[in-house]
């Protein structure tokens, strides 16, 4: 008989975890481990290939705007269940309870290196950051409230799309956005339109390339379908790298790329050159 039993793991209890969730992040695109902290100091951008993870709402305005400077509107402003789509109700709670907004787009005026401007941030975290009744309403009042106080308009567009919940009144926002960028543009303002992984679908198709200067992050995913559906339908090979920031921007459909830790210097430069001279008619 041996003086020593070998213990099986099943003897050894649960696994303990000493090491809190949140605190280390994978990088999707190179795999890398990067902790919370160092993460968060460079606006989630990844350390070693630069890949740019998904910011929320809150972050963007706080990476671009001038501290202390961000006033909201339309905080209250909620989608409602006009079509009676079943579980849609349920849907915007849960999203409404992960995120803490009322809806997917966070509006407000401020100033960006003192240029004074509205800033409209699509959430992805929010129903994909689908276009929704709500959404087009909250943009159009930004943009209206722009024109009518003389400020330059930037909206930051991460989207799936039109929010099929609501139909054809998620297609309405459409026209209806660009109508007020229409009105914001022959009121002599610049609207400079900041494309986020990923924005396809009708928010591309309408105020998110109708900028002055449309401008994207690097990598980021820009277009209408997916390329699937564009492959079945044409039933052609798509080129390499077709719906990137970087073959759109040589094809013409953007004007430049600019990493998240230049943005806030480049929007700044932008509107000191587009923004119109004080006494200008």
């Amino acid at each position: 008989m041996g003086i020593f039993k070998k213990r099986s793991i099943k003897t050894l209890g649960k696994k303990k975890s000493d090491m809190p969730e949140g605190l280390w992040n994978k990088c999707p695109s190179c795999g890398a481990i990067i902790d919370e902290i160092t993460l968060k100091q460079r606006h989630r951008v990844c350390t070693k290939c630069d890949h740019h993870f998904t910011l929320t709402s809150q972050e963007r305005v706080q990476m671009l705007l001038d501290p202390d400077s961000f006033d909201e509107l339309d905080a209250t402003l909620e989608p409602i269940d006009a079509l009676g789509f079943k579980g849609y109700g349920d849907k915007i709670k849960a999203n409404q309870k992960k995120t803490g907004l009322k809806e997917g787009v966070l509006t407000g005026r401020g100033t960006l290196l003192g240029n004074p401007v509205t800033l409209s941030v699509i959430d992805f975290r929010f129903l994909g950051g689908s276009l929704s009744s709500a959404v087009g309403e909250k943009l159009t009042r930004a943009i209206e409230t722009a024109t009518e106080e003389k400020r330059g308009a930037i909206i930051i567009s991460a989207s799936g799309g039109a929010r099929m919940h609501e139909g054809i009144l998620s297609l309405m926002q459409m026209a209806k956005t660009s109508g007020a960028l229409a009105r914001h543009h022959a009121a002599g303002l610049p609207y400079i339109s900041v494309l986020t992984h990923p924005t396809t679908g009708g928010v591309t198709a309408s105020f998110a390339t109708l900028g002055d200067i449309n401008m994207a992050e690097p990598n980021c995913m820009i277009g209408f379908a997916g390329p699937r559906v564009i492959k079945e339908t044409t039933h052609q090979d798509l080129p390499s790298g077709f719906q990137t920031a970087e073959f759109l921007l040589e094809h013409g459909l953007i004007d430049l790329i600019t990493p998240r830790s230049q943005m806030r210097e480049r929007l700044g430069q932008l509107l000191t050159y587009m923004m119109p001279s004080e006494g200008a008619a």
